[in-house]
């Protein structure tokens, strides 16, 4: 796309089959408004596992995951179909930025069930996208009761939203009523592609999407090395560098470059493509990629910093802290190719020894420590990438 600004221009469908489609400059900076979001997602978690709060501390980052994944997932579906790029296009994407911005800047108060400044962050980016789909309606009569549907299940469950914000801090919704309230406001919105697009299908381009996946698993896997560098600083400051120190940081780079491998193994443009009914299980289930991909991070902050500090979560919490985190992230990545893909590359047997053996790994952890586990987790990993290499080398030749 051209990085000359367009004054204005009608919004009209883009075409599926649009040659080298590839993400927009504005696209790639609305990405990186993200990274404060998921940086923050993040250190609060890595905060509750090594206080010993694991298991609230992931409730509560899966709620704010959530929002962040829901806004930017509901973003680059609409500029996959609608991108024009013109003033009040660029504009509104800013409006919704902001709300990122908004919304980063609440995460460290949910700790305490504090919920105001992230629920405002949301409304904001909702009310960005809102207008856009409501300009989509109006100059795109082809699909405008597609769009028009858009807005509308988009601006009802927003009403809900800040309702269950309301109620909540008045104390009408109990502590366990409110996470339950979460969860059916959570599945409505999941509902609102499906309804919306009955009357007609939005025209979004496969390979511009798994090229815009692609793209934020890399952010996510990014967002794990900065969380890694902070357990370092805190590691050395407190007892330098040992043993136990240098596994963990060499076993973590390891440990996310396989994931990286095998995350862009499958072609994911071509299957949807070729199967674009598939493409809701598979952008769904890229909320538990990308949050496992999130929480890894928190988990390999906190494990480098147990080899510094006395953390009051145990070597058990920890090591399960990593290995839930890759054992989701594997399990996941074969599931949600497995409608897009004729063949998968990731072998389900293969994958799925895989994530036994992680997840059994941290067994071991009270005797053996954190350190052996995540290595055990990360050559867990490489053989797995090893396997499915030459594998598919084997195949190849055969041909």
């Amino acid at each position: 796309m051209s990085t000359r600004i367009r004054i204005r221009v009608r919004m009209s469908a883009r075409p599926i089959d649009e040659p080298h489609r590839a993400a927009s400059q504005l696209e790639l900076l609305f990405d990186l408004v993200f990274v404060v979001a998921v940086a923050a997602a993040t250190a609060q978690l890595a905060h509750r596992i090594a206080d010993g709060h694991a298991l609230t501390g992931v409730a509560g980052f899966l709620q704010v995951f959530f929002a962040i994944w829901w806004a930017w997932m509901n973003f680059t579906w609409f500029a996959s179909s609608y991108d024009t790029d013109d003033v009040a296009y660029r504009l509104l994407t800013m409006v919704q930025m902001a709300g990122v911005l908004v919304l980063a800047a609440g995460v460290p108060a949910t700790a305490v069930g504090d919920y105001r400044a992230v629920a405002v962050g949301y409304l904001v980016m909702r009310i960005g996208l809102v207008t856009q789909w409501v300009r989509a309606g109006i100059e795109d009569p082809a699909r405008r009761r597609t769009a028009f549907r858009y807005a509308t299940g988009i601006s009802v469950l927003q009403i809900g939203w800040v309702g269950w914000l309301v109620l909540g801090e008045t104390g009408v919704l109990s502590p366990v009523t409110r996470p339950v309230c979460f969860v059916a406001l959570a599945a409505a919105e999941l509902a609102v592609p499906s309804w919306a697009e009955r009357p007609s299908a939005t025209t979004w381009h496969p390979h511009h999407i798994a090229e815009r996946y692609g793209l934020f698993t890399i952010i996510l896997l990014g967002e794990s090395v900065l969380a890694a560098i902070t357990g370092v600083r805190g590691a050395l400051a407190a007892a330098g560098i040992n043993a136990s120190f240098l596994t963990i940081a060499i076993s973590g780079l390891v440990l996310l470059f396989a994931i990286w491998w095998l995350y862009f193994l499958e072609p994911a443009g071509d299957g949807l493509r070729d199967r674009r009914d598939g493409s809701y299980r598979w952008g769904y289930g890229h909320y538990g990629i990308f949050a496992a991909l999130a929480a890894l991070g928190a988990s390999l902050e906190v494990a480098v910093e147990d080899t510094g500090h006395h953390l009051s979560a145990s070597p058990l919490v920890i090591s399960y802290a990593v290995a839930v985190s890759v054992g989701v992230f594997l399990v996941l990545l074969w599931l949600v190719h497995v409608p897009i893909v004729a063949t998968a590359v990731l072998r389900p047997g293969a994958v799925l020894a895989c994530a036994t053996v992680v997840f059994l790994l941290p067994l071991a952890a009270p005797w053996t420590g954190v350190a052996v586990v995540v290595a055990g987790i990360a050559a867990a990993c490489a053989l797995l990438v090893a396997f499915i290499i030459t594998l598919e080398r084997k195949e190849i030749s055969h041909e």
